[in-house]
């Protein structure tokens, strides 16, 4: 029996403070727009127009919520695949990493995705020495890195050439196995 976690673990987090919560503040303003329309027509309670229009009502903001709901975790969804680089992340070019591959992860330490990358990107630390640098940034810790990698959800693992140009980045948990065939897709074998 293998205690191997799935390569589908949902992402962590987005760093955009609360960006998540515009649909469900949208749906609140919609129950609280549909509040207000009862207790207008409260007076005429009883006619059986009115009791067609409140359940209509109330099934048309059932019906928005479900849909805001299904479309937020088709979002999530989708952007736990690879994600295309954004135009305005700038090349990573430091001196020390000039003769080697290098494995980004942007995450944070409280991000159970990320805390679940954490023994991965230490295995690989050591076991590549010499051939491949792992490094770990704390985007909560250090949110200029965020920025400059152009980080939208965590864990996100960036791949670089030994030259520093970005090759591939993926969003949201990373297998081990995953990792090294990504590497290995991108040309570059390690022992």
């Amino acid at each position: 029996m293998t205690n191997e976690l799935p390569n589908s673990v949902p992402v962590c987090c987005s760093p955009n403070n609360g960006g998540d919560l515009i649909p469900l503040l949208l749906v609140i303003i919609v129950l609280l727009a549909g509040h207000v329309v009862f207790q207008k027509f409260k007076k005429r309670r009883g006619k059986p127009e009115m009791k067609n229009f409140k359940n209509l009502a109330v099934v048309a903001a059932v019906v928005l919520a479900a849909g805001i709901v299904f479309a937020l975790k088709h979002k999530q969804a989708g952007s736990s695949e690879s994600a295309p680089a954004p135009a305005s992340v700038p090349e990573f070019t430091e001196a020390t990493t000039a003769a080697l591959p290098r494995l980004v992860d942007l995450g944070a330490d409280k991000c159970i995705p990320c805390k679940m990358m954490a023994p991965i990107l230490e295995e690989m630390k050591t076991a590549y020495v010499g051939q491949l640098e792992v490094e770990f940034i704390d985007v909560w810790k250090n949110p200029d890195a965020g920025d400059k990698y152009g980080v939208r959800v965590i864990p996100l693992q960036i791949f670089f050439d030994a030259a520093g140009q970005e090759l591939f980045r993926h969003e949201g948990y990373f297998a081990k196995e995953d990792i090294i065939a990504k590497w290995k897709e991108l040309g570059f074998e390690f022992k």
